[in-house]
């Protein structure tokens, strides 16, 4: 057993699971995992049994309790530093901060018109205004922070830093409901669906048993 231990959602459905997940492969960092799957009758006092918060992810580290996912991604980058989670760069890396707040707290409509379903390839869902303007704002974010600061690599700022381990969920919204955004989105989209980190999750959420009703947007359904 380690020190760490990342308390998490189940893959396929959690997003914000996946983010520190990432960041914390990309450290290189040993932890043990709990996975508490969603929307079942005990859900929210295992969580409980965790965090007050009673949301995940959570991280303990020791008899340190750490919640939200960015939280958990910055605590990440202080114990590695040099993984190098953050640009090195003062300019990129207050712009990288300020692309993860804005992945943090907005774009509500993509959220609930496309949750992260990592299993299903659903192609051609009806895309509203909302969600549509949620979609051109991250292809922005994305283009203008590789062409800025991303020369050196395939990820938003060059090297993989904590800016991609927030937007990978909605790598997997683009490549499960066949979002059209463009040549330059759809190579950053493959970038990051080609880490092994990113292709390890994708396999465990697949073998997953449970099936959320009401995540599983587009699913034909029996009448």
């Amino acid at each position: 057993m380690t020190e760490l231990t990342l308390i998490m959602g189940n893959r396929n459905y959690s997003s914000w699971s996946l983010r520190p997940w990432l960041a914390m492969r990309a450290a290189g960092l040993a932890f043990d995992e709990v996975v508490i799957p969603l929307d079942q009758p005990d859900t929210a006092s295992r969580i409980a049994s965790w965090s007050a918060a009673g949301r995940v992810p959570v991280l303990r580290h020791g008899e340190r309790i750490i919640w939200d996912s960015l939280a958990i991604c910055e605590y990440v980058a202080e114990l590695a530093p040099e993984a190098r989670l953050w640009p090195a760069d003062p300019e990129a890396r207050a712009v990288a901060r300020s692309v993860c707040a804005e992945m943090h707290s907005g774009f509500v409509a993509l959220r609930g018109a496309m949750p992260m379903n990592i299993r299903v390839t659903r192609p051609g869902l009806p895309v509203d205004p909302d969600t549509r303007a949620d979609i051109d704002r991250i292809v922005t974010l994305w283009r203008d922070c590789r062409r800025e600061f991303g020369a050196s690599g395939p990820f938003l700022f060059g090297d993989f830093t904590i800016a991609d381990a927030m937007y990978a969920p909605v790598v997997c919204r683009f490549h499960s409901y066949g979002v059209e955004a463009g040549e330059d989105a759809a190579r950053y989209v493959e970038a990051v669906r080609a880490l092994p980190a990113m292709r390890e999750w994708s396999a465990a959420a697949a073998a997953e048993p449970w099936v959320l009703e009401c995540e599983e947007v587009g699913a034909d359904k029996e009448t």
